[in-house]
């Protein structure tokens, strides 16, 4: 949700930020439009409701040959001011509907255009040559007893997938290591509830755009999560936090569901895109100012995270209309895939700015005691993709994966072998 205040101060900047999106800037006018209609409605309402009032208390001082007229203006009075009150109240759910479907202001310096247009900032490591033909990750985790996509199917359908033996252990061990790393930088571990209210997920922006890759139970019109950012963000919905406790840094562990919808025939081999899957996401309360600072802090730690793992990645500024509805700015951090030979997406860092905190009402108070809508930031920490990375930059010719070094200690052992069938 974008704040009304500032559009009508800087409507510039929220149709440079359209444009930049790809999307269309006339509805900034639209948005001053229903805003300045809604505004005089309410004043004109507020203006008869006072008048009704005046004569009201009139009647009672009034003459016998002044009451009847009196009486008369009262009626017509309480006529128009119920029909003032409707208006008002019809514009400013018309002014709430379209604000609903404005996305957040872009931060400058984002680059324009859409899902190729991104920025690669950075590049870390050097993707390894292999002296033999390497295997795909699939191929792997079958050898290693470690991944079984048949019986997935057979269970749930496409997309699904049982982690067996190693590739149980090896996603715990994973997950362990990011929450102890996460655990270590202050951050407080939260296990959070998977399925959520309407009003959470709205609140989060992922009923826009991308409500067709929600999971929804209609019997008990509750939605299946695809991160534990939404149920995190709705954790103080409502609430006014001290400024003093800000920022409040969170670490979820929880399962994330995506129906993937549109995506059929992209990735459907292995476990890159897949239906249900666990993630370790990092979650922030903060104060608008510090907002941007903290965002560089949490690509540091998904940077230590990938660094630990030993992986070759590319740090990516993601364009403006990739970002999705809440967020401001989005950093990526892709890791080599060598069978693929590209960079794929293991972690995202979004900075949302007011927008989610808008949405769901969470303030704090300032140092003169005045409440203002808190930031909220979100990045990937560790999630169940990583085993892909994992297991074909560090494969060996007979099948075989070595563990990384800092991996190790929560894996009990240094060498994934391959199982006899």
């Amino acid at each position: 949700m974008i704040d009304l205040r500032a559009l009508r101060e800087d409507p510039e900047r929220l149709r440079a930020s359209q444009r930049a999106r790809g999307e269309d800037p006339s509805v900034a006018d639209r948005l001053l439009e229903l805003d300045s209609e809604r505004r005089s409605s309410l004043t004109r309402f507020e203006t008869l409701r006072a008048e009704q009032k005046s004569v009201g208390k009139s009647v009672s001082k009034a003459s016998p040959a002044e009451r009847e007229t009196l009486l008369a203006r009262a009626k017509g009075l309480a006529a128009e001011v119920k029909a003032a009150e409707a208006e008002a109240d019809r514009l400013a759910a018309e002014l709430d509907r379209v604000v609903a479907t404005v996305p957040n202001l872009v931060e400058e310096g984002a680059p324009e255009g859409g899902v190729d247009d991104f920025k690669v900032l950075e590049t870390v490591g050097t993707p390894r040559t292999f002296d033999f033909t390497p295997r795909d990750h699939l191929e792997l985790g079958e050898k290693l007893g470690a991944i079984d996509m048949e019986r997935g199917a057979k269970v749930s359908g496409a997309r699904f997938y049982f982690l067996t033996g190693v590739g149980a252990q090896l996603e715990l061990a994973l997950l362990n290591m990011a929450m102890n790393q996460a655990v270590a930088a202050g951050f407080t571990p939260m296990i959070p509830p998977v399925l959520v209210k309407p009003e959470t997920m709205e609140g989060t922006g992922f009923l826009g755009a991308h409500a067709d890759e929600v999971y929804r139970l209609p019997a008990d019109d509750l939605y299946l999560v695809g991160t534990s950012e939404v149920p995190l963000a709705g954790y103080h919905a409502g609430e006014i936090l001290p400024a003093d406790a800000l920022p409040n840094r969170y670490i979820g562990w929880s399962p994330c569901f995506r129906r993937e919808a549109g995506s059929y025939g992209k990735d459907t081999r292995g476990i890159i895109r897949v239906h249900q899957f666990n993630k370790v996401e990092m979650f922030v309360y903060t104060h608008p100012d510090h907002a941007h600072e903290e965002h560089k802090r949490l690509l540091a730690w998904e940077r230590e995270m990938l660094d630990k793992l030993e992986l070759p990645y590319r740090v990516v500024d993601i364009a403006a209309g990739d970002l999705g509805t809440s967020a401001a700015r989005k950093y990526d951090c892709e890791a080599w895939v060598p069978t693929q030979e590209t960079y794929r997406e293991l972690t995202s860092t979004s900075n949302c700015t007011e927008f989610q905190a808008r949405r769901l009402n969470v303030r704090f108070r300032d140092g003169d005691g005045k409440s203002r809508f808190a930031a909220t930031l979100n990045g990937t920490l560790a999630t169940t993709r990583w085993i892909v990375a994992i297991l074909e930059n560090h494969q060996q010719e007979d099948g075989s994966v070595v563990v990384p070094e800092a991996l190790r200690p929560f894996l009990g052992r240094d060498v994934l072998e391959p199982v006899r069938k």
